[in-house]
């Protein structure tokens, strides 16, 4: 074979062994499932990565801790479940067409939008907390965190030192070293009353490193929580009227 035969075969040569090792059918056939599986178990990694950095909060959580906060998921669905009972039989009674049902329902709607709003008195089980600080070392955040725990748990009635707390209310530090709620000098010992399931209440504010723990931190501050068979709350919220908001039209409306 002449000269451009031989160079040929020696291009021919090492294009062949790249068909062979890598390009060939048979490479494909056993190179794409490793690369697939590879990835698989990658996704699989990081999946579980995730799930166990996510987990390591209640991880790390002692025993006790995990008892309190199952109790307390628990005792949450347990007025969920009471509360949807109560709204499928208000629905049955005013389908059937029963005025003085649906009279009774409305005024029952009314007091309850009434106690949220603040504009009525309120009694019922719940929490009384005294927090003590002679050296004025507890900051109104911390006064915030309370009332935010204490919502969360479930509280329908809040009242902060003889003031009404409703959504709109704030706690920031006062003129002469209290707290300014509302507007009003409120002086401690701070006391917060509030309406609910009183075991409950008082295990959030309980929790390890939640409002108890924030408050003993501070230099001669103390908080002590009190569960109560009945507590009364006579502060008045003023019903203020929206100066922007206006009622979202029903679908009913051209």
């Amino acid at each position: 074979m002449s000269s451009d035969g031989t160079a040929d075969e020696a291009v021919a040569g090492p294009l062949q062994r790249l068909w062979t090792d890598v390009l060939a059918p048979r490479g494909w056939r056993t190179d794409v499932p490793v690369a697939a599986l590879a990835l698989l178990l990658g996704l699989g990694f990081a999946v579980s990565l995730r799930t166990e950095r996510a987990s390591d909060g209640l991880a790390a959580a002692r025993p006790a801790d995990l008892v309190t906060i199952l109790s307390d998921l628990t005792t949450r669905d347990e007025q969920l479940q009471r509360g949807i009972a109560q709204l499928q039989e208000q629905a049955r009674a005013l389908d059937s067409g029963n005025a003085g049902v649906a009279l009774e329902t409305a005024r029952e709607r009314e007091q309850e939008l009434a106690i949220l709003a603040g504009t009525i008195g309120a009694q019922g089980p719940g929490v009384v907390v005294t927090v003590s600080d002679p050296q004025g070392s507890v900051d109104p955040d911390v006064l915030v965190d309370a009332l935010e725990e204490l919502r969360d748990a479930g509280a329908e009635a809040i009242d902060l030192s003889g003031v009404r707390i409703v959504t709109s209310s704030y706690v920031v530090a006062g003129p002469s070293g209290g707290l300014d709620v509302d507007g009003v000098d409120v002086r401690a010992p701070y006391v917060l009353s509030a309406i609910g399931d009183p075991q409950t209440l008082a295990e959030a504010l309980a929790i390890p490193g939640g409002v108890v723990d924030a408050v003993d931190a501070g230099a001669g501050a103390h908080a002590a929580v009190a569960q109560r068979g009945t507590v009364r709350i006579t502060s008045l919220a003023t019903a203020t009227t929206p100066r922007y908001a206006r009622p979202e039209p029903s679908a009913s409306t051209p």
